[in-house]
């Protein structure tokens, strides 16, 4: 349960310090995203090294592997730095919060896997939700509009992660969780160095220590320990358990951005974010 709060707590404060990098000085998301795989890429390499004795992967396991670390890490990050470049860390991270009402959506379509009663229900809770936390932004003014598009790639992020989910869970069962992690972690680490490359200049690593400092926490505190501390509590008390645990993961961002960054949320967005953390929970907990 320990390590479950851990890794929740720590998950939710990566947006809060992607604002706070983004607001200490012109760094663009490119070169934010690039601090963080290249400070993370050392700690899933010694975790490889240390797996090495695994028994060899198949052909089809290394391009599930390359496949889901563009995806999964690499996409679904890159959608994320872009968007809360227009959206508060606490409503980004609601936003994000949909992925396993759209894992439910998505196993419908493609795994012929027909929701439930209760599913369907909690679809309808996190949507009512998320249309409340947008209803003040639906105007035609040009904040509103950079409001809408940042959401819509936050969205995007969180639709990148259930796909990824989806088809690779069976994956996650043949390669290992942790083998995996780190694989899939170190193959997303090349598209943002060509990223870097293409788009930026050595110049655009010239940042004050205060982003560096940032950059450094993004990377360790807010990705590399929670990636392991999730894993093994899943492991250890199973999803069900964790998926309560994880329901603290929005409302953390929201009590940070609010004390970090000002980013309080109206009474109407704070009643959606209720829905949505309710139709989130109701959606990954199990009977029984």
């Amino acid at each position: 349960m320990l390590f479950a709060l851990g890794g929740t707590v720590a998950f939710a404060f990566r947006p809060v310090l992607i604002k706070l990098g983004y607001a200490s000085a012109p760094v663009s998301a490119t070169t934010l995203l690039f601090l963080r795989m290249v400070l993370s890429l050392p700690f899933f390499a010694a975790v490889a090294w240390w797996l090495r004795r695994a028994p060899p992967l198949a052909r089809r396991d290394w391009a599930g592997i390359v496949g889901l670390g563009f995806l999964g890490y690499y996409l679904a990050s890159l959608l994320d730095f872009l968007g809360l470049q227009y959206v508060p860390a606490g409503l980004g991270r609601l936003i994000m919060f949909l992925y396993p009402t759209l894992v439910v959506i998505l196993s419908a379509l493609f795994l012929s896997r027909r929701p439930t009663r209760r599913e369907l229900a909690a679809l309808a809770m996190t949507y009512a939700g998320i249309a409340l936390v947008l209803s003040r932004q639906l105007g035609a003014a040009p904040e509103h509009r950079q409001f809408l598009f940042g959401a819509a790639l936050v969205f995007g992020a969180a639709m990148c992660y259930a796909v990824y989910l989806v088809t690779g869970s069976q994956l996650v069962k043949r390669v290992g969780s942790m083998r995996f992690t780190a694989y899939t972690m170190m193959v997303s680490t090349a598209p943002a160095l060509v990223q870097f490359a293409a788009l930026e200049s050595p110049a655009a690593l010239q940042l004050p220590g205060e982003v560096w400092l940032y950059a450094i926490l993004l990377a360790t505190v807010c990705t590399v320990l929670p990636v392991f501390l999730v894993a093994e509590s899943l492991k250890r008390i199973g999803a069900n358990h964790f998926a309560l645990i994880g329901g603290l993961g929005p409302v953390t961002t929201v009590a940070a951005d609010f004390a970090l960054l000002e980013g309080a949320l109206t009474p109407l967005q704070l009643l959606g974010g209720a829905l949505v953390i309710a139709g989130v929970l109701l959606v990954s907990l199990k009977k029984g």
